[in-house]
This record gives C-alpha cells, sequence and structure tokens, in this order.
C-alpha cells in the first residue's frame, strides 16, 4: 500500500512504545494516541516513546481525530486479566465499546484497514486439546479476554470493501520496553531472579503459555498493513511462532539458566492456574510470509536481565507499582488523581523521562 499515516492507539504504553519505531522505520506516519496512564512508568532514562499528538482517552475520540487516517493499529485497552476484574463494566466499555466506536469513525473517515490488537486467552483453558487454531471455540475465562471476543465479533461486522479489520490473537508478551510491564510471565519470572535471586512461581507452572517478543509483536502489526488485502481482509490470525509454547515451569528453568546463581521457587500453597493453552500458528506463517519471529525466550530473558541489572534493579524496584499496570491504577485511583471511571482529574502528565 505505499506509505501511509497510521493512527496507533495505545502508543505510549507496553507494546506502542515499540511500535512506533518500528512503523516509523518503515516509513510511516505515526500519529499517536494515549491517554497517559502509565507515563513514567519506565525502566531507565532510555530513549523516551514520543508524547502522543492524541493524549486524550479512547472514549474520547472523535471524526475530526482521523482525518487523513490510513489505518489504524489499535493496541490501546486495560491491558490484562487483572486489571479486567477491577470493573467489568470499565472493560467492557473501553475494551469493546470505545474499539467499535473508534473503529466506526475510522471506517466513516476513509482509513481502509483496522489492526486489532486481540488475545489468545480467548482460548481460555484448552491445553488438554491439543494446538488450537483460529478456528477453535473460544472460552475466555476472564473480562478481558471476554472483552477481546466481543470485540471480534463486533469489528468483523463492519468489513466491506473499503475497509478491512485484521484481528491479531497475541500470545502472552514479553521483552524489553521503553515503557515496562513486569505483570506478565517472562518478564516477572527475570525481575524476581535479578532482584531476589529467586525465580518465584505463584502456580504449580504446570499452565501452557505461547510466548511472543514484544518487538515481534510490533512486526506483526506492520506485515498486516503491508500485506495483499486479500491475505488479512477480516482474518484472525494466532500471532506467535510454532516453537513458542511453553510451560511456565520450564520458562523458570530458563531463567535460572541465564541468570547466574538464581533458583527457583514455588509460592507457598501454588496450585494449578486454569489458563491453559497451546497455540497453532501456522496460519500466519503462510498468509504472512513477510512476518516470521526473530525472539525465542531464551533470549529474551537474557537481555531482559541485562536491562534489569543496568536500571539497578532491587526488591523495592520489583514490588513498586511502577511495573504492574493494576498497581499503578489504584495508586493513582488513591490518590484522587483519577476517578472511579479511571479519568484524570486533573490534566494528563507531560511526558517526564524515568
Amino acid at each position: 500500500m505505499g506509505r501511509m499515516r497510521v493512527l496507533l492507539s495505545g502508543s505510549g504504553g507496553y507494546v506502542g512504545s515499540v511500535a512506533r519505531g518500528v512503523l516509523e522505520a518503515a516509513g510511516h506516519a505515526v500519529v499517536g494516541l494515549d491517554a497517559r496512564l502509565y507515563e513514567g512508568c519506565d525502566l531507565a532514562p532510555l530513549t523516551p516513546p514520543p508524547a502522543p499528538e492524541l493524549p486524550i482517552d479512547l472514549r474520547d475520540v472523535q471524526l475530526a481525530d482521523l482525518e487523513g487516517i490510513d489505518a489504524v493499529v489499535h493496541l490501546g485497552a486495560l491491558s490484562n486479566d487483572p486489571i479486567g476484574e477491577l470493573d467489568e463494566n470499565l472493560t467492557y466499555a473501553i475494551n469493546h465499546v470505545a474499539s467499535v466506536r473508534l473503529a466506526e469513525l475510522a471506517k466513516e473517515a476513509g482509513a481502509m484497514r483496522f489492526v486489532f490488537a486481540s488475545s489468545c486467552s480467548m482460548y481460555g483453558a484448552s491445553a488438554g486439546s491439543g494446538l488450537v487454531d483460529e478456528t477453535a471455540a473460544l472460552a475466555p475465562l476472564t473480562a478481558y479476554a471476554a472483552s477481546k471476543v466481543r470485540s471480534e465479533e463486533s469489528l468483523a461486522q463492519l468489513a466491506s470493501d473499503d475497509f478491512s479489520p485484521t484481528f491479531l490473537r497475541f500470545a502472552t508478551a514479553y521483552g524489553v520496553s521503553p515503557r515496562l510491564r513486569l505483570d506478565i510471565v517472562l518478564n516477572n519470572l527475570v525481575g524476581s531472579a535479578v532482584a531476589s535471586g529467586e525465580v518465584r512461581l505463584q502456580s504449580d507452572g504446570m499452565a501452557w503459555r505461547p510466548l511472543i517478543h514484544v518487538e515481534d509483536m510490533a512486526k506483526a502489526c506492520l506485515a498486516v498493513l503491508e500485506a495483499p488485502r486479500e491475505a488479512i481482509h477480516g482474518e484472525a490470525f494466532n500471532t506467535g511462532s510454532p516453537d513458542a509454547n511453553y510451560l511456565v515451569r520450564d520458562l523458570a528453568e530458563i531463567v535460572a539458566e541465564v541468570v547466574a546463581g538464581a533458583q527457583v521457587s514455588y509460592a507457598e500453597g501454588a496450585g494449578t492456574d486454569p489458563r491453559s493453552y497451546q497455540v497453532d500458528f501456522s496460519k500466519i506463517m503462510s498468509a504472512l510470509p513477510s512476518f516470521r519471529c526473530e525472539w525465542d525466550a531464551r533470549k529474551g530473558a537474557a537481555s531482559l536481565a541485562s536491562a534489569y541489572r543496568a536500571a539497578s534493579m532491587d526488591e523495592a524496584m520489583f514490588a513498586g507499582d511502577r511495573f504492574t499496570r493494576l498497581a499503578r491504577l489504584r495508586t493513582l485511583l488513591a490518590e484522587g488523581r483519577l476517578d472511579g471511571d479511571l479519568r484524570w482529574q486533573e490534566q494528563a502528565p507531560a511526558f517526564t523521562a524515568a
């Protein structure tokens, strides 16, 4: 399609702060949209993500904000299972209703493509049924996962000759980003190892998780933007690598090998995590030959450990609210900076380096 003007929602988030650079390096013009809920939640004074041109709540987007946009990469959301349980109505309002409204406005404004960040968590507990492909029954176990199911169903109805929604069902993210998260499994295990010398498992480690590096997530978005329309129109793609389905306990062992001296430990009373699924990624391998994951868990764990050490991560940093999304929101709520609808009670903060 050539050079595009791309609206990137969630541009200041964990994935968005990486995706922007990938899209711009490929020659596309990016307009960032972000509510700045996690401003300052950075690992170190790395190169900061550019401030969004649209520092507004996803729920407040207007048609004029989409003027001149050729495509949307929609990453903005309440971004994991624990936040989803904070208020299911908010999860529905932001992750589903606001997402569909954004797509409707994009279509009205003349955008041609809408790349939706979906999730393999929609498959729920399916580890006993082998690899699940895109035709598998969806069995979401959380409000977050259910919001992705609803969004896919609604967005699919907007497909037309001039508007192509595509659903990237991402595996579990990991990897270094300027806007770090520790509330995802591999990032958390490496952080625990570096900060304490223990690779702390909160479950028995027997759940299956497919993983994808944050840089590979960004490259998948780029691949969809640049693919022929017939390859991506209205399609859902499990997005990850065929060799990246891991038992959580095996991830812990990888981390213990990468972080010298670290030992695997289990939380008292650690039980079974019901979210367990192994995913088939053959469809995206076939449909988008330009997309291949370049990272694996061992390489990613080593990169994370190096970044954590450079930032002098200790127990206090690891346990603080800076890198855990739900904890950060609760801090902002307790301080009265956000109201119960997660709207700013003051002007959204300008960018400040970590």
